[in-house]
């Protein structure tokens, strides 16, 4: 009886330890979440758009009754900097270069039909310095999800000055802009580097437009940057 119930436990604990080894794969790269720092590259793409605030009624602006927005889809090109303060926490520098256009439609009305369309094309090169902390979870076999949050300061590298002999009417804005990011996304460990997809959301805090008396910057009040990214970063 007794070796009965030995080799039934023998059994039972063999096809128990059978059953967990199936279900667990070869972990990829089981030493990179001990590093201390690395490095990476990013690759993505952005739709800029604009939060705007207008004046209020344009009846009192000639002609003009609408203010439209068209984002322009564009690229990104980064470089990674992973710092490791946990075994949950990161810390992420990612200095990026971000090609961008918004386009701002101005109709004009006479008679209560259009009588005009005018649009004003504002391109942008921006260099971004995010600085972000990433909250991840626990590694599953090779995927792990995770968050951030951060900071971003930007500068826009485009001159007006050939906007300006270009366009008399141009809407001039500011260079410098800064605000917050929130993302999301998961890190999928291959056999030879970690490739990590993610969507990204940045969200300008400053006015950028620069007054002037033309109609197509007093008709605004504020304009504040949100641009939307998507990319793929190779660690």
């Amino acid at each position: 009886m007794k070796r009965l119930i030995f080799i039934l436990l023998a059994i039972v604990s063999l096809g128990t330890s059978t059953a967990i080894a199936q279900q667990q794969k070869i972990k990829n790269l089981p030493k990179y979440d001990k590093q201390r720092l690395h490095f990476g590259f990013l690759l993505g793409v952005n739709r800029t758009d604009f939060s705007v605030n207008r004046i209020g009624p344009f009846t009192r602006l000639d002609t003009l009754y609408v203010v439209e927005v068209n984002p322009v889809m564009g690229f990104n090109l980064g470089i990674v900097s992973n710092l490791r303060i946990g075994n949950h926490f990161d810390f992420r520098f990612i200095p990026t270069l971000s090609f961008s256009q918004r386009d701002l439609n101005y109709l004009f009305y006479k008679n209560n039909v259009v009588d005009q369309e005018v649009v004003k094309q504002i391109e942008s090169t921006f260099l971004q310095f995010p600085v972000e902390v990433k909250f991840k979870s626990s590694r599953a076999n090779n995927y792990r999800m995770y968050v951030t949050a951060g900071y971003t300061y930007a500068f826009d590298m485009v001159s007006q000055a050939k906007v300006e002999s270009e366009d008399k009417d141009f809407v001039r804005l500011d260079r410098r802009d800064y605000g917050y990011t929130i993302g999301l996304g998961f890190d999928i460990y291959m056999a030879l580097f970690k490739l990590s997809p993610e969507i990204k959301m940045f969200h300008g805090l400053p006015n950028l437009l620069i007054s002037d008396d033309r109609i197509f910057s007093s008709s605004l009040r504020t304009l504040r940057s949100k641009m939307f990214m998507v990319s793929l970063t190779f660690e």
